[in-house]
């Protein structure tokens, strides 16, 4: 790029503005192919066969989730869900942060990008990410919207930006922090500050837990979920944590993807926020996931903890030797069947994504508007793969509510209702879909096939499984499909597959009362109604 070029891309609004200066290099957004010839000069990945490039996080291969903070302060304290995982920071150690932060920066090579989240004008958040690294850069020029003019980036004025410094460390004896990692959020000063981690998914997920504070109170439902839409334009959510198929089962080659992890639901229908996909790829099969497999050997795709062989440049997907956690993040117009518009009609079907470790739950069940709502804010599921540090290899059950809790900043119950009244406006058919295991728990039983999941989803989708028969659930009270076109009657009645009924429904009892146990944290501000969607333990 010429100085000129280089000038066009540069915003009015400066480094200044964020306390930034005496800075060696100001790279301002960079596009896709000068950030590769950084990331290679700088040694921070590598080329890979096929054109991606492969870079590693160092000692954090998954987000920290105990080393994010929102920061206390009056105008915002009142409306945060304080708790687990938004803990609170004084002002005061924030600033101090801030500017020990600052001075890092100084004489220092910085990387901007700016860009924007949502895809409408009237539904959009202008962002900037001011990175120490260069493949942090393109990151960001992969996971979020970029204009299609340059002129837009002089007078860009972010709304909302990410400072992040990884090689940076806090002293937790001054700062207040629990370690030398931190991820700081002052929704006064809408800015983030990440610290002592290069892990991606911190920015990824540091931008959409500001926007699951702002969005809300704009009447609009921000959702940790995937969304694809059918030929016919009918559109589905797929809600989820990370490893139960948010986004294997929303790359379906029949139906077109408005995006893999992210959504806001207005007025006006569903829309992406982001600008691509940031899929987990261990283990990936080119067989079962053609789409995505063809992204890790594409150019443009950075392919994130993944091993690859130095001499010969291939990639090994089967090698979980740095973290369970691999990850690739490229551009959702890689995805062939990709919806470029990212945003479709309201939804005639919301799928809640379990992956059941203990083996009980039926793979898949009808819901009614109040169990979708608890179930929604129950978030029960297993954490797979190490998405979180301090998750190993095994499923670890968990209830992570709004199935996305760590980036929740109100109550569940705010979200739900915003929930509830979309699903009986649109009348929205509601779905519970395990991925998870049948025949026994995890180490005994084994993982639903795929194969039958898929034809369980596109006969819910479709709208034939409504013809099924249904029994009601004797414990949680939803219906369950007695029939459905390829996919055996064992694997329907999960009961049947275990050696014992006695150990089976001992097993679901239990399940229902982790489930009963967990609720009562919300019960005071859910209604009634609600409650009683839950499962019943006579």
């Amino acid at each position: 790029m010429n100085r000129e070029q280089m000038n066009n891309r540069r915003s009015a609004f400066g480094l200044g503005n964020h306390g930034l200066r005496h800075l060696r290099n100001e790279y301002w957004n960079l596009p896709r192919d000068v950030l590769y010839e950084h990331i290679l000069a700088r040694g921070e990945g590598n080329l890979t066969q096929g054109g991606a490039i492969a870079v590693t996080s160092g000692k954090h291969t998954a987000r920290a989730a105990n080393d994010k903070f929102i920061v206390y302060e009056p105008l915002t304290a009142e409306e945060i869900w304080w708790g687990e995982y938004n803990c609170p920071i004084s002002i005061e150690q924030f600033n101090m942060l801030l500017v020990e932060m600052q001075a890092y920066f100084q004489s220092r090579d910085v990387y901007v990008q700016d860009g924007f989240v949502g895809i409408s004008p009237d539904q959009q958040l202008p962002i900037r990410i001011v990175a120490e690294y260069a493949w942090h850069g393109l990151f960001s020029v992969n996971m979020f919207n970029q204009p299609s003019d340059d002129s837009w980036y002089q007078g860009h004025i972010p709304e909302f930006t990410v400072l992040c410094a990884p090689s940076f460390e806090a002293d937790p004896t001054i700062n207040g922090t629990r370690s030398g990692t931190f991820i700081l959020l002052n929704f006064e000063q809408k800015l983030c500050l990440i610290g002592g981690s290069a892990y991606g998914g911190e920015i990824k997920k540091s931008i959409f837990t500001a926007l699951n504070y702002y969005f809300p109170k704009e009447n609009v439902l921000t959702m940790h979920c995937s969304a694809n839409v059918g030929q016919a334009g009918d559109s589905a959510l797929f809600f989820g944590l990370s490893g139960t198929g948010k986004t294997t089962l929303s790359a379906d080659p029949g139906r077109r993807l408005v995006g893999d992890d992210e959504h806001g639901w207005s007025e006006d229908g569903i829309f992406n926020f982001e600008g691509g996909c940031y899929a987990k790829v261990i283990r990936l099969s080119e067989e079962a996931e053609p789409q995505i497999y063809a992204c890790t050997h594409r150019y443009g795709t950075i392919l994130e903890n993944v091993v690859f062989d130095p001499a010969t440049r291939k990639i090994d997907l089967n090698d979980s030797s740095l973290t369970q956690n691999t990850r690739a993040s490229y551009p959702l117009e890689y995805i062939d069947n990709a919806l470029l518009e990212r945003e479709a009609d309201h939804p005639k079907n919301i799928v809640l994504l379990t992956c059941d470790a203990s083996g009980v739950m039926p793979p898949i069940a009808k819901l009614s508007t109040t169990q979708a709502l608890y179930q929604f804010i129950s978030g029960y599921t297993a954490k797979v793969g190490g998405t979180e540090a301090g998750v190993g290899n095994a499923p670890e059950i968990t209830f992570s509510t709004c199935f996305g809790a760590p980036f929740m900043v109100h109550h569940p119950s705010y979200y739900a209702r915003l929930l509830k009244e979309r699903i009986e406006k649109h009348q929205v058919n509601c779905w519970l879909l395990n991925t998870g295991w049948i025949g026994g728990a995890f180490g005994k039983g084994e993982r639903i096939s795929i194969r039958y999941t898929r034809a369980l989803l596109n006969a819910a989708l479709d709208g034939s499984l409504l013809e099924s028969p249904f029994v009601v659930d004797p414990v949680f009270g939803f219906e369950v499909p007695t029939r459905c076109a390829d996919v055996p009657v064992d694997v329907l009645d999960p009961a049947s597959s275990w050696e014992s009924p006695e150990a089976y429904l001992q097993a679901y009892r239990d399940l229902a009362g982790r489930f009963v146990h967990n609720f009562k944290r919300f019960e005071k501000d859910c209604p009634q109604e609600w409650l009683e969607a839950g499962p019943h333990l006579t």
